[in-house]
C-alpha cells in the first residue's frame, strides 16, 4: 500500500456479494484494508467468519485481521438470507475452510483499536458496513471516542424508494432497525459523515456470465476464480445472464466517489410500523410549508443518499480489479 491509499475497514455478513466486496477491497491498490469485522445477517456469524477468512485467503491477504461480532440483532429475532446466498451463506461452493482463526478480540474491540490507531496516526479510517449495523451501534455507543479516528461511514443499507426484505424495508436495516437508528443518531451527535448506498443503486452494476467465465479461468483458488463462481451462482439462482456485484458497488464508490450521485437528505428509520418496520424514511420534500406543518418535524439526521450510479463504470472497476495481476493497478 502507498501513502496515498485510503484506510478502510469492512463490516460484513458474508454473503455472496459481501465476498465480492471483500475481494475487491483486498486487491485494489488504492485501498488499505485494515480489518474485517463480522456480524450475523445473511448467515450465522460463525458462517460469516468462515466465509470471510476464505475470501481473504483467496486474495492472499492473510495479514488482514478478522473478528467475530454480534451474533444477533439488538432486539429482533434473527433472520437470515440463505434463500439468496446458499446454505453456507457463500454460494455452497464447497471451498475448504481457512486454517486461520479469527482475531481474539470481539469485533467491537477490534473496531475500537483500529479507530484509536487511526486517530493517533492522523490517517482516519473509512468504515464500510455491508451488513446489519449491530456492531457499529455497539461501537459508537460504548466507545464514542472512536469517532475521532473515523473519516466517514459508507454503509450498504436502506433505500429511498424500494424494499427487498419486505415491500418497505431493505434487509440490512430490517434485520436490526434499532441498530441502524442508533448509528444514524450517533453519527449526527459525533459529527461523522454518512453515505447511504441503498437499493436505489444496489442492483444496477452487473457482471455477465461471460465475464464470470474469464474470472473463473484464472483458477488457482484465487479471488478472481471465487468471484467468478459467485457471479455464476447468482445467475443460476435468479435465472439471468448477468448478476449484480451488490455490496461491492459501495466499496467501488469509496475508491471513486464520483461513481454515485448523492443528495444530502433527512433520514429516519421506522421502528414501529406493522408493514414498514425497518424502512428508511428519506425526506425529499422541498417545500417549507409541508415541512412546517409536519407534526413530526424534519428528521435531525442528514445523510448523503445515493440516488444514482454509473453502473457500467462501477462494474468495470470491480471486474478489472479482480482480473488484474496481484498487486497491479486495474486496467483503464
Amino acid at each position: 500500500m502507498t501513502a496515498a491509499s485510503l484506510p478502510v475497514v469492512l463490516d460484513v455478513d458474508t454473503g455472496v456479494d459481501d465476498a465480492c466486496a471483500i475481494a475487491f477491497a483486498a486487491l485494489h491498490p488504492r485501498l488499505e484494508l485494515r480489518a474485517v469485522t463480522c456480524v450475523g445477517g445473511n448467515a450465522s456469524v460463525e458462517d460469516v467468519v468462515r466465509n470471510t477468512l476464505v475470501v481473504l485467503d483467496a486474495a492472499g491477504r492473510q495479514d488482514v485481521p478478522v473478528a467475530r461480532g454480534a451474533a444477533r440483532p439488538l432486539l429482533e429475532t434473527p433472520v437470515d438470507a440463505r434463500h439468496v446466498h446458499g446454505e453456507d451463506g457463500m454460494g455452497d461452493l464447497g471451498w475448504p475452510a481457512s486454517p486461520r482463526q479469527a482475531d481474539h478480540r470481539h469485533a467491537v474491540e477490534l473496531l475500537r483499536d483500529v479507530c484509536e490507531a487511526a486517530a493517533g496516526s492522523g490517517r482516519k479510517v473509512t468504515i464500510v458496513p455491508l451488513a446489519p449495523l449491530t456492531n457499529l451501534a455497539l461501537l459508537l455507543r460504548t466507545h464514542p471516542e472512536s469517532a475521532t479516528g473515523i473519516e466517514r461511514i459508507v454503509f450498504m443499507g436502506g433505500a429511498a424508494h424500494v424494499g427487498n426484505a419486505t415491500a418497505s424495508a431493505e434487509f440490512n436495516v430490517f434485520h436490526d432497525p434499532e441498530a441502524a437508528a442508533i448509528v444514524l443518531d450517533a453519527c449526527q451527535e459525533l459529527g461523522i459523515a454518512v453515505t447511504m448506498y441503498g437499493l436505489d443503486v444496489f442492483y444496477d452494476p452487473v457482471v455477465t456470465r461471460e465475464q464470470a467465465d474469464r474470472l473463473v479461468a484464472v483458477g488457482g483458488r484465487s479471488a478472481a476464480e471465487l468471484a467468478g463462481r459467485l457471479i455464476h451462482f447468482q445467475c443460476d439462482r435468479f435465472g439471468g445472464r448477468a448478476a449484480t456485484i451488490g455490496d461491492a458497488g459501495a466499496v467501488c464508490a469509496v475508491v471513486e466517489p464520483a461513481l454515485i450521485r448523492t443528495e444530502e437528505l433527512p433520514v429516519r428509520v421506522e421502528l414501529a410500523g406493522t408493514w414498514s418496520r425497518g424502512r428508511t424514511i428519506v425526506d425529499r420534500r422541498d417545500w417549507r410549508g409541508d415541512l412546517a406543518h409536519d407534526p413530526h418535524g424534519e428528521a435531525p439526521v442528514r445523510v448523503s443518499v445515493a440516488l444514482g450510479v454509473d453502473a457500467e463504470r462501477s462494474a468495470k472497476l470491480w471486474y478489472d480489479t479482480l482480473l488484474a495481476p496481484a498487486g497491479a493497478a486495474p486496467a483503464g
